[in-house]
């Protein structure tokens, strides 16, 4: 995993495991970014319109990386079967809320395949598209830009602390403060911000 996100994961990204992380494709991007970055093949299904520069900024390697438009209802489940049985990852985005029963399926199928299933809108606080609970779930708590101060700027970083819950070994909630972006494009450990840009406007002769 990339190291900012270490202590959210301290047995790291277990195969076979289910992820739900709510509303946030930069974050769901910064989990699966360490992986990819290894080598690992990594699917994204229901995301067509993914920025693909701003992907790689977050350190997802490309050239493992494969785009998926959105199956149509009927055979969804069976399309993500089929990337769980082929690919390490695979980060989906429902566009409908999956039936009990698919979800529990295709959480039992990556178990047994030995892949990492992402959900995006997978969370655990309800009103989501994934019925099923998932093994961890991530929220971001808070989110702020840095960058604008009196009127003058332009927007270079937002911290953002994250929220770890989960089941068995991921029960106990883990926090964690990130910058996503850094200043750079990528992912940081939320301490200060390493380079402040000047705020005020510059003076023309």
């Amino acid at each position: 995993m990339l190291e900012p996100m270490q202590p959210l994961f301290p047995e790291g990204l277990r195969r076979g495991s289910t992820v739900g992380i709510e509303r946030s494709t930069s974050l769901a991007l910064a989990l699966v970014a360490g992986p990819s970055g290894e080598s690992s093949w990594l699917a994204v299904v229901g995301m067509s319109s993914l920025g693909l520069a701003a992907a790689a900024e977050l350190g997802v390697d490309l050239e493992h990386l494969v785009v998926v438009a959105d199956p149509p209802a009927p055979s969804w489940s069976t399309v993500v079967a089929t990337l769980v049985d082929a690919f390490d990852i695979v980060l989906v985005r429902p566009r409908r809320r999956i039936g009990a029963a698919d979800a529990r399926r295709l959480t039992a199928r990556a178990r047994e395949r030995g892949s990492v299933l992402v959900v995006l809108d997978g969370g655990s606080h309800g009103n989501t598209a994934w019925p099923d609970a998932p093994d961890v779930a991530l929220s971001i708590t808070s989110s702020e830009w840095h960058g604008i101060g009196n009127g003058h700027g332009h927007l270079s970083a937002r911290r953002v602390h994250v929220e770890a819950t989960g089941r068995r070994a991921a029960a106990r909630t883990r926090h964690v403060s990130l910058w996503l972006p850094a200043a750079d494009g990528g992912v940081a450990a939320g301490g200060e911000l390493a380079e402040v840009r000047p705020l005020r406007a510059e003076r023309t002769a």
